[in-house]
């Protein structure tokens, strides 16, 4: 029987110029495209922002805003890529050892994401979250808010309120430096796994995953409070870090998934083959349900009870003219194409298949974080037009060179990975 050592384990990728030629040349349409935005909206001059909010709308809010999704979007995709290598040590999986340094290039992001992150919320604060503005604390103002009010420590303390938003900014900063950390630490396991062998770094890998996974239970959640949960400040959901998670784990999976049939498509890779595959395929198909079954859970709850409070939240969403359109977008990208095309096997095992589904997915769930952010900053001033697809476009692009550079450094298999040959032989 042929064995995983009879294959070159030492492969590296071959970041080619052709392949870095189709990345610049995306990012440079999305360039484009979100200068023309940016014209168009600059052009379009300021206009009022409607009653509620009686202030003059500049374009620029709009691009903040932009910003601000692509930011919290592509932050989950490379937390995801971390965190699904972190699960596959803890529950001590051998059938996905050949894709492990795939995932884990997700993570090169993380320090980029997190000086866009603090650059963003430090320029565009006060057009991103009502809560940073210092009139809303003050009870002697006419646009006092009691409901912030009472909220404001969470952001604030032990300031005072209105004043430097320390607690918000200390989280951000504690999530990513422990993010990047346990990223590093990983990683670097995994390199030097390579050159000593042996059992002891997996077992050593196996208990920082956990470390991490712990962590990652708490930081996920939180974040997504603070980084949206938060734009809606009046607004509260009990799933909603659940919610967020279930939306990155989704557009993590489609983009791990598209870069193993891209890797195939290029002769590297020889030991994954249609069964591993077909597990990517199951792990997209059974997510996207779960993502669909935390989206109705959330929208039912507050539908049936009917509370002012809670029902804002899609109302404002649903009956828009601007966003309405995009709530059955979302449905359709994120759970009816995966069920219907997904739902036999040979579809989980067809390149082509799987291709274009998680490329719509991947967009699919960038209209969610779209639909999370845009309504609470923008109102009716927002949409999706030239602005937003060109900054899809630049951060996808900047995402995907960074994670295809760090993976041409080093070999594509973890040689030394004492669950390699499993792997190998994985059959389903």
């Amino acid at each position: 029987m042929a064995q995983a050592s009879n294959y070159n384990l030492d492969q590296k990728f071959d970041f080619t110029a052709a392949v870095k030629k189709v990345i610049f040349f995306l990012g440079g349409l999305g360039a484009l495209l979100l200068l023309i935005g940016i014209i168009a909206a600059a052009m379009g001059g300021h206009h009022e922002a409607g009653e509620e909010a009686g202030h003059a709308f500049h374009w620029s809010k709009r691009l903040f805003a932009n910003l601000w999704i692509n930011n919290v979007y592509f932050t989950g995709i490379a937390i995801i890529g971390v965190f699904f290598f972190a699960i596959q040590y803890a529950a001590q999986a051998g059938w996905s050892t050949a894709l492990l340094r795939i995932m884990i290039s997700f993570g090169n992001w993380l320090p980029i994401a997190a000086v866009l992150m603090l650059a963003t919320f430090f320029i565009a604060s006060h057009d991103l979250f009502h809560w940073t503005h210092s009139y809303i604390f003050d009870i002697t103002d006419p646009q006092y808010d009691r409901i912030i009010d009472g909220k404001g420590n969470f952001f604030y303390w032990p300031m005072e309120k209105g004043s430097f938003p320390i607690f918000y900014i200390l989280r951000m900063v504690l999530f990513f430096g422990f993010w990047i950390f346990f990223f590093n630490k990983l990683k670097n396991l995994s390199f030097e796994e390579d050159i000593k062998g042996g059992t002891s770094y997996w077992y050593t890998t196996r208990k920082w995953s956990a470390i991490f996974l712990v962590f990652f239970a708490v930081s996920s959640s939180v974040s997504a409070w603070d980084w949206v949960l938060s734009i809606d400040t009046h607004w509260f959901s009990t799933l909603f870090g659940w919610y967020v998670f279930a939306s990155w784990f989704v557009a993590g999976l489609s983009a791990i998934t598209l870069v193993t049939i891209f890797l195939k498509d290029q002769g590297y890779l020889e030991m994954v083959n249609q069964n591993h595959i077909h597990d990517l395929g199951k792990f997209v198909f059974a997510f996207s349900i779960f993502w669909t079954y935390i989206w109705f859970s959330q929208f039912l709850l507050i539908y049936y009870a009917n509370i002012p409070e809670e029902s804002v939240y899609f109302l404002e969403r649903l009956s828009s003219d601007v966003y309405g359109p995009y709530i059955f977008v979302n449905i359709v990208l994120n759970f009816v194409l995966p069920f219907l095309v997904l739902m036999t096997r040979d579809a989980k095992r067809h390149n082509i298949f799987l291709k274009l589904v998680c490329t719509l997915i991947i967009f699919g769930h960038w209209v969610d974080f779209f639909l999370m952010v845009q309504p609470g900053t923008l109102g009716h001033n927002g949409g999706l037009g030239l602005m937003e697809l060109g900054m899809l476009l630049v951060y996808g692009a900047a995402f995907a060179f960074v994670a295809l550079s760090n993976l041409a450094k080093k070999p594509l298999i973890p040689k030394n990975h004492p669950m390699l040959e499993e792997s190998y032989h994985h059959h389903i």
